[in-house]
């Protein structure tokens, strides 16, 4: 077992279907019984709305569902953080983030020295 970190950072609006294969990548190491940490930053942190992730397999040409089952699937297995300051730029506070994201309760709020850390300690890093 390997201890995974992503890094996810590209726009959504700019590039779909890099999020989703980040999503994808990072839920089969869950599934491989990985432990895995994901860091969402600038504007990918709409990845973690409920309503954002909803739409994307339009968007990325997947059935419906699937980008959701693969955000599911690393609620249920992994650390997922996010960074406060991008999250601030949508308009997602930890004040409003139970009206908005997935899973607020589970969520690790942070910036670079959280991205440090959890890389530092990973034994393989994506950026995707």
């Amino acid at each position: 077992m390997s201890t995974y970190f992503f890094m996810i950072s590209t726009d959504p609006d700019v590039d779909p279907r890099k999020c989703a294969v980040a999503i994808a990548c990072a839920a089969e190491a869950v599934t491989g019984g990985n432990s895995v940490e994901v860091f969402f930053a600038s504007h990918a942190v709409q990845l973690l709305q409920g309503q954002f992730i909803d739409g994307l397999d339009d968007r990325v040409g997947m059935p419906s569902g699937t980008c959701r089952t693969m955000m599911e699937t690393l609620i249920d297995g992994a650390k997922i953080a996010c960074s406060t300051g991008s999250q601030a730029v949508v308009g997602v506070t930890p004040e409003n983030a139970a009206e908005v994201l997935m899973d607020p309760d589970g969520l690790v709020w942070s910036g670079p020295p959280g991205v440090v850390a959890m890389s530092a300690a990973a034994d393989v890093v994506l950026s995707f």
